[in-house]
């Protein structure tokens, strides 16, 4: 998957967790050295349990009207913590505590921290290149050319 379409999905879940009036949202850039299972977190806060379980139905909401299915979800009976997996990117919905307690973003402090409107930017297209083509010489450039190094050699001598 194109990095530039997961971004877009990531930016449809901070908005379903802004629809819901989720706390404290931050937008994780996994390194790929770092972490080998996913490029971003969605990491963000729910007043109460009810909340907590809102936002989360909101997220699944959202990107399953795209087609974007969880490819596992955990936590939802105590909502606590409730995590949807979507493989490029997981979003964590924690309650004030748990979020406190398990403290993610200290956890992945080498990550880069985004904004929404960093990941709404297009992304610029990679173009190669171009490489400048070499000019022929005509002949009497390089004849003037040779002339200048026998002059330069005459001169040395």
């Amino acid at each position: 998957m194109k990095r530039n379409e997961v971004g877009q999905q990531v930016a449809i879940a901070v908005r379903a967790c802004m629809g819901k009036k989720a706390e404290n949202i931050s937008i994780l850039r996994l390194d790929a050295a770092a972490s080998g299972f996913t490029d971003y977190f969605v990491i963000c806060s729910g007043a109460n349990p009810r909340q907590v379980e809102a936002i989360a139905e909101a997220v699944d909401d959202q990107l399953s009207k795209k087609g974007i299915e969880p490819s596992h979800i955990e936590g939802r009976n105590q909502a606590e913590w409730i995590l949807l997996d979507y493989v490029h990117f997981v979003v964590h919905v924690f309650s004030d505590s748990t979020r406190q307690f398990y403290d993610l973003e200290r956890l992945w402090k080498t990550a880069r921290r985004l904004e929404l409107a960093d990941l709404e930017k297009p992304q610029p297209k990679k173009t190669p290149l171009k490489r400048r083509s070499a000019k022929k010489a005509s002949p009497k450039a390089a004849a003037r050319k040779s002339t200048r190094k026998v002059t330069a050699k005459a001169a040395e001598e």
